[in-house]
């Protein structure tokens, strides 16, 4: 019949105060040369430990049995149980922030290295396929790609809207070089923008391209921030300082064997457990979703393979940038004549030859992708790791017990109790703070959880949510985006009345606001830059209102 846990430690406290009152001889006479040995090995000066045994009464956590340790032994050794559960606890948690840091950077090398494969390659072969409209439109090009790797690596950029305004850009630059003999103002420009939309001048690639690289590019960058995510959970909670009642526990369980005099007793299994459940009870509430994040990691996995998977979409757009050009040059004539029509006739340049310039053209076909063995090794080791770390948080007490606290191999009259020398009777606890209410060896406060530990379970279900958004083809930012692009204008591809309706000299100051879960390496210099529009100038007009009415009423009123 198992006894309750009060009821095994009063058993174990009288039968250690009757030792002392039968006054044992041999426990009076033991030398404390172990104990001497153990201390000095620490670190701590010998001549804090005694000759011989000494009453135990000024202990005040280890068993007030006759004694090897001091008040200053038992405070030092405490002090050093604690900071040795703590590197533990460190050792342990850098294991898995390597493995997930390795992850990060293995896949962001390949994301980044398929990108800036496509804009090599649009370089070096655009400039023979399409002559002047390529170098004349090259940064174009390029911001468009800067845009892309911005969005990747974290900004809030709505990536439709930085697609659709190159586009029009594309349109209105295209046209013009197209026709050299013709003026084109503003509002001629303005009037071909909202004509776009059911000329399609691009043919279908703008439209893929937006749905595929959408759905691509969150897909790659949510996985690689849910690796960031969850180094920077591992790192944020394993700095969590344990409280003063483990403390107490921890020493009890690793240095009071010593005190007492028995140092070749390893503390019992069942009972090293029930101390780091109780120590870590509120890590073990992020195992939910921890689970949640890692699956959903895998899950999304899937994404990178196929025809619209990341790695080809991502490696591949610059053969849609060819094939809207071809289709634009392949419609150029109807196209003219269906813009003259909606937009009248537009004012012949003077200044023109009056020629039109034959534009070299050409076709880009695409080849096959030779990443494809290099990725599905990346998946696997990926699938491979994170499963193995589902457990962390619920399996940290064994796995510490067994490989940190020098655990005895099993339960029996040999380990460390907590009291003596013997077997350990109460139950083990489980898994969490809820569960720590009867602990028999942590006095744990159930209703007062750690908040930096719940902060960042917060953050768990945040990066989980945007995986699963991504998974679906939805950015979590922006999910109120229209997917089908009925309810967009301008041209080809969606583009939105208020960009392609007028000139698009500048950025739209509504596609960027803040940095949210940029990924490493985005610059200090890029979030201020992208921050920078997200209180535009009504909004700056508001706030010196408002500390103008606040310096008034503070000023003193004079009679």
């Amino acid at each position: 019949m198992e006894l309750r846990a009060g009821g095994w430690w009063l058993l174990c406290a009288a039968a250690a105060l009757a030792s002392c009152a039968r006054g044992d001889p041999a426990s009076k006479s033991r030398s404390c040369s172990e104990v001497r040995q153990i201390y000095g090995a620490k670190g701590f000066s010998l001549s804090d430990v005694p000759q011989a045994e000494i009453s135990g009464e000024h202990l005040r956590i280890c068993p007030q049995g006759y004694t090897c340790c001091t008040s200053e032994m038992e405070e030092n050794l405490a002090n050093r149980s604690r900071a040795e559960l703590e590197t533990a606890l460190l050792d342990s948690s850098h294991i898995l922030q390597a493995t997930l840091a390795a992850q990060l950077r293995s896949f962001d090398d390949y994301f980044q290295h398929l990108l800036n494969d496509s804009e090599r390659t649009l370089q070096d072969s655009f400039p023979g396929a399409f002559g002047e409209l390529y170098t004349q439109n090259a940064k174009a090009f390029r911001d468009l790609y800067a845009e892309l790797r911005l969005y990747y690596r974290g900004a809030n950029l709505h990536l439709e809207d930085a697609l659709a305004e190159f586009w029009a850009r594309l349109l209105e630059r295209l046209f013009r070089q197209l026709h050299p003999q013709l003026l084109l103002p503003d509002d001629y420009l303005d009037c071909l923008g909202k004509q776009a939309e059911p000329l399609r001048p691009f043919g279908d690639a703008p439209r893929e391209l937006r749905l595929r690289a959408t759905r691509a590019f969150v897909a790659a960058r949510s996985f690689v921030q849910g690796l960031g995510v969850a180094g920077d959970v591992v790192r944020k909670v394993t700095q969590v300082p344990l409280g003063p009642e483990c403390s107490r526990a921890v020493m009890k369980l690793l240095y009071c064997a010593h005190c007492l005099g028995v140092p070749g007793a390893r503390p019992c299994p069942d009972y090293c457990r029930n101390v780091l459940k109780g120590c870590l009870a509120n890590q073990a509430d992020l195992d939910a979703e921890w689970r949640n994040l890692l699956d959903s990691m895998v899950l999304i996995t899937n994404k990178f393979w196929g025809p619209a998977g990341s790695d080809i979409v991502i490696g591949s757009v610059h053969l849609w940038l060819a094939e809207a050009i071809n289709a634009l040059l392949d419609n150029r004539d109807t196209l003219t004549a269906k813009v003259i029509q909606g937009c009248g006739n537009p004012k012949v340049n003077p200044h023109s030859s009056g020629s039109e310039e034959k534009r070299p053209r050409g076709k880009l076909a695409l080849q096959e992708k030779p990443y494809v063995d290099m990725l599905a090794r990346l998946v696997s080791e990926a699938k491979t790791q994170l499963r193995d770390a589902q457990d962390f948080w619920i399996s940290l007490p064994g796995t510490l017990c067994s490989e940190k606290m020098a655990m005895s191999a099993s339960s029996d009259d040999r380990c460390w109790n907590g009291m003596a020398k013997g077997r350990y009777l109460p139950e083990v606890m489980g898994d969490g703070l809820a569960n720590q209410i009867n602990n028999p060896e942590v006095e744990v406060d159930i209703t007062k959880p750690d908040m930096t530990i719940r902060q960042q379970i917060m953050q768990l279900k945040i990066m989980t949510n945007r995986l699963r958004s991504a998974y679906n083809g939805e950015d979590a930012d922006f999910q109120d985006a229209s997917d089908d692009g009925s309810s967009s204008s301008g041209s080809g591809d969606g583009c939105p009345e208020d960009i392609c309706g007028r000139r698009v000299n500048k950025k739209n100051s509504s596609s960027r606001t803040t940095l949210t879960h940029a990924l490493p390496g985005l610059s200090e210099r890029e979030g201020q830059k992208t921050s920078a529009a997200g209180c535009p100038q009504p909004c700056l007009a508001l706030l010196v209102l408002l500390l103008t009415l606040l310096l008034s009423a503070a000023r003193p009123r004079w009679r």
